[in-house]
């Protein structure tokens, strides 16, 4: 592995500011069984709850989730300072707990092009065919067709549909402009169950890009009857080179080995905590490199293009079934675009970036850069999850 600074959080950095109030859910792995526990936070103290939901999904399936987990009693597994400082790889004692992303069988989506400015950059992105450096000019020329108001704009709309016309007449059409402002969200497959990483851990590049970003989002977890049940934080790592050559190489650019990073901990909607307040949010990103560059960031779910409500029922629904749930990103309106390096190049990542993915009600998701084959490898899958929860005699609730 290359060397890098050392991952160093504060326990208090990883709650929301509300901590007290919040009710908040997560898993740890446990080397006494070799395999996953689903916990609760309480008092600092981290509680393995797994006797009565041996996965996130069990929770997330109660018909009230909340509740349920309130009052389940738990095996205390250790502080959460302990787990937290026993996360990263790089000081991890292999005989003690340490954290996981908090979602295990749920399928994991996003929606992409879901606020205006990201959407400018996806066209830009599109019509650079992956070259960096024509990216500058060509974002000047969109604007000039485009124009800077499309977050006024509602998706699917007469206006919108007005504006198509337009553009289509002008040549300026794009596959990004109409899943922006068109009827239809996308809404693609980020990772596979159990492929997502967690806080303090490393975060995957594809050796080959050489013009990626962060994408600091929402990820709402949502129950396999459409119901949203809480929320957490997640970074939708964006290979930009990759998307802008071709469309169709989106599998290769968004789902690679540690790509995808979720946590630290899912807070479940309760009386103090809604997806009202989801809407209100806003994310903000700090990106420290090894070379001294700082960049910061931020999104604000108000300026989103689509509801939220309105993404989850365009992923799941009467047309598209996910028994074991999912969660889903929302997207972001950060589309980093200041040089780092060269004049007009723009912003892309170096090896040993530490991105810091933040919200008040959601606490700090925390990863560093890395390339994917230098990152833990993925080798604990569905199938060996049902052999260890069967072993430890956690599937026979009813």
């Amino acid at each position: 592995m290359s060397s890098s600074r050392p991952l160093v959080f504060e326990s208090a950095h990883a709650l929301p500011d509300d901590a007290a109030a919040a009710t908040l859910a997560g898993r740890v792995w446990r080397p006494d069984v070799q395999g996953p526990s689903v916990v609760v936070l309480r008092d600092g103290a981290v509680h393995d709850v797994s006797r009565r939901f041996p996965t996130i999904r069990d929770l997330c399936e109660e018909e009230d989730p909340v509740t349920a987990l309130r009052s389940t009693e738990g095996e205390v597994v250790g502080s959460l300072a302990e787990i937290l400082a026993n996360t990263p790889i790089e000081r991890r004692d292999p005989d003690r707990p340490w954290l996981l992303a908090p979602v295990d069988l749920q399928v994991v989506k996003a929606a992409g092009v879901t606020f205006a400015i990201s959407l400018l950059e996806r066209v830009i992105e599109e019509r650079a065919r992956g070259d960096l450096e024509a990216a500058s000019a060509i974002r000047q020329e969109v604007q000039r067709l485009v124009g800077d108001d499309l977050q006024r704009l509602k998706p699917g709309s007469p206006e919108a549909e007005a504006l198509k016309a337009v553009l289509v007449e002008r040549g300026a059409w794009s596959q990004y402009l109409e899943v922006g402002i068109g009827p239809d969200a996308e809404i693609f497959t980020k990772a596979p169950p159990m492929a997502s990483v967690g806080t303090l851990m490393d975060a995957g590049l594809l050796p080959s890009s050489n013009w990626n970003n962060p994408e600091p989002e929402v990820v709402l977890m949502v129950a396999s009857s459409g119901r949203i049940v809480g929320a957490t934080l997640g970074n939708d790592i964006n290979l930009r080179d990759l998307e802008g050559r071709s469309a169709l190489l989106l599998g290769k650019a968004k789902d690679n080995n540690a790509s995808c990073t979720i946590g630290p901990f899912l807070r479940l909607f309760d009386d103090g905590f809604d997806l009202n307040d989801v809407r209100r949010m806003t994310v903000t990103l700090v990106i420290e490199g090894e070379d001294g560059f700082r960049l910061d960031g931020e999104s604000s779910l108000s300026q989103i293009s689509r509801d939220p409500a309105d993404l989850v029922a365009q992923m799941i629904g009467p047309h598209h079934q996910y028994p074991d749930g999912a969660a889903l990103f929302l997207g972001t309106m950060f589309a980093p675009i200041e040089d780092r390096d060269t004049p007009g190049q723009g912003f892309t990542h170096k090896m040993g970036d530490l991105v810091t993915i933040a919200s008040p009600r959601l606490g700090r998701l925390v990863n560093r850069m890395r390339h994917t084959h230098e990152c833990e490898p993925w080798t604990f899958g569905t199938g060996a999850l049902m052999r260890n929860l069967a072993a430890r005699g956690l599937l026979s609730r009813s």
